[in-house]
């Protein structure tokens, strides 16, 4: 247990506790002022180690605060597949982050032994980080507490969010998934993308995306793609970085929220437009109708997308494979009743978090999750990764059969399957679009969103809030949701929930109805009685102009 007293020597003296809040291990990680974090991101660098030795594989940390403004950061762990780090070490995550610089040699210890971990094995971690400025030093942090327990550290600086979960996946199944690098997940995909689209014939869909990157770290990441690309995608990139502030009116947020363009995209009739988030892990679309209104094309309307596409293939190709598609409370109502009854694919509904939605789309032989803003991918199971590759090498098969399989196990290439990506997604959407020759007014009309409305209410302990129901409903404080309940019968097709925030000390609220105005009205009435009855602290919620 050396390497656990060495830990706590470094600790106090390169990285001593500097908060005084307790805080916890939430839906992104840790998240919050940069200035704050040292101390934790160092103590996560301890964690990744023993966790490496616990899963006798590769895990992964990542600097990043995503969509939150620029003067924040973060840190999260991946596990060995790619995925998030198990709920259960969050609460070793929660305790570690939190001890005292005296306490956390004992902190280590108790993880070691209530996992009973072998710490002579080998503890392997990769770390990337987003562009922040204080990315880089709270990335030193991240090492500093990997080499504190003799941990081997590969550190591949800059990356989006989910190319460091598409490595750390590739560094555990030994290449199988792809080349452990990140050239690697340019190749696969573009490989991949360009095989898709070689031959196809447009005269409605233009191989054209003005591309919004929320002045972060996929900016240099899709410049990097497109060379990969050889021109079988022309891209348009706004908020590059060049200019402009991390995530400051523009990115994937910004645009679900506001329901508007970013600053920076010129928004025209025929311009296909799409924003990321500042890590890169999500993606929505957008359009100006013929009409001049703004039009959003959310992970909702990506997930039916995906799911219309693969079900067709699936179908095509004579395989016998159930599909589901998870969503959250966050869906617009209009999508999951489409899903359901038009598509006739089964819905799940989980509560927000990627690690609900990715467990749960684990139960299909092909599962499709999406959150609302943007973030989602397709699970394959081992069983159906593999039915698909016979398949599609199957050469006594009709043309018609072998051609639908070929192209499903391709685009199962195409899909980045440990996390959402934007990168990836936004590949797989053109691909679709260009094999249906369609545009974005057509993509929009398979149904009509009810219109929503977010809001964010300012409160003095965000956990006051609790949930059930996938978080569709509240158990506490006494008396909301009982108020939510009333103020809701008095809209047609009305519908709202409040939820504390994952990441930051807000409560969120989500409302839709018959009419824009309505939604509004109904968003800001329940905002108010969140306000009342949570301890609103600040501005009150303004009605939404």
């Amino acid at each position: 247990m050396e390497d656990l007293e060495q830990a706590g020597i470094v600790s106090r003296e390169k990285h001593p506790h500097s908060l005084q809040q307790e805080v916890t291990y939430g839906t992104a990680g840790f998240r919050m002022r940069a200035e704050n974090l040292d101390h934790i991101v160092y103590r996560m660098g301890l964690l990744s180690v023993l966790f490496s030795k616990f899963r006798s594989g590769v895990t992964g940390i990542m600097i990043t605060a995503s969509h939150n403004p620029e003067e924040d950061n973060g840190v999260k762990l991946i596990d060995t597949m790619g995925e998030m780090m198990p709920i259960s070490w969050e609460k070793h995550a929660t305790d570690l982050a939190n001890v005292s610089d005296h306490q956390l040699v004992e902190a280590l210890k108790e993880i070691v032994k209530s996992e009973a971990i072998d710490i002579t094995k080998p503890g392997i971690v990769s770390v990337g980080m987003d562009t922040r400025i204080s990315s880089p030093a709270l990335s030193q942090a991240a090492i500093d507490g990997i080499k504190a327990l003799n941990g081997e550290c590969h550190n591949f600086g800059l990356l989006t969010t989910p190319q460091l979960h598409y490595i750390v996946c590739c560094e555990n199944t030994q290449g199988s998934y792809g080349d452990p690098t990140e050239e690697g997940y340019y190749n696969k995909l573009a490989t991949a993308f360009v095989k898709l689209n070689k031959d196809k014939k447009c005269v409605n869909y233009v191989s054209q995306l003005f591309l919004d990157l929320a002045n972060g770290v996929g900016a240099p990441k899709v410049r990097e793609l497109l060379k990969h690309l050889n021109g079988s995608l022309n891209i348009n990139l706004c908020n590059d970085g060049s200019s402009g502030k991390l995530n400051h009116q523009c990115g994937a947020d910004f645009v679900k929220v506001c329901q508007a363009p970013p600053v920076g995209v010129n928004l025209e009739p025929g311009m296909r437009c799409a924003s990321f988030d500042g890590d890169g892990d999500r993606i929505v679309y957008y359009y100006k109708t013929s009409e001049g209104k703004f039009s959003l094309l959310d992970g909702d309307k990506i997930a039916t997308l995906f799911a219309a596409y693969l079900n067709e293939l699936v179908k095509s190709s004579q395989l016998k494979l159930d599909m589901g598609l998870v969503q959250t409370a966050y869906a617009n109502g209009s999508s999951t009743a489409y899903i359901t009854d038009v598509m006739k694919v089964p819905v799940a509904c989980v509560p927000t978090g990627v690690k609900y939605l990715h467990h749960k789309a684990q139960d299909f032989d092909i599962g499709v999750y999406f959150e609302a803003n943007g973030h989602g991918t397709v699970l394959f199971s081992e069983s159906a990764r593999k039915l698909i590759v016979n398949q599609a090498s199957n050469s006594s098969l009709d043309k018609v059969t072998k051609e639908a399989a070929d192209r499903l196990a391709t685009v199962m290439d195409l899909i980045n399957q440990t996390v959402g990506d934007a990168i990836s997604d936004m590949l797989v959407v053109e691909t679709i679009l260009a094999s249906r020759d369609w545009t974005c007014q057509d993509w929009d009309s398979a149904y009509t969103d009810l219109p929503s409305r977010q809001i964010k209410v300012k409160v003095e302990n965000r956990l006051l809030v609790e949930t059930t129901d996938a978080e569709r409903r509240t158990t506490k404080p006494p008396g909301l949701q009982e108020a939510i309940d009333e103020i809701v019968s008095n809209y047609k097709h009305g519908r709202a929930f409040a939820r504390p925030s994952g990441t930051e000390d807000v409560v969120r609220v989500y409302a839709e109805a018959d009419t824009q105005a309505n939604a509004d009205k109904l968003a800001y009435e329940v905002g108010m009685q969140v306000y009342k009855l949570a301890r609103g602290t600040g501005e009150l919620p303004s009605l939404p102009q």
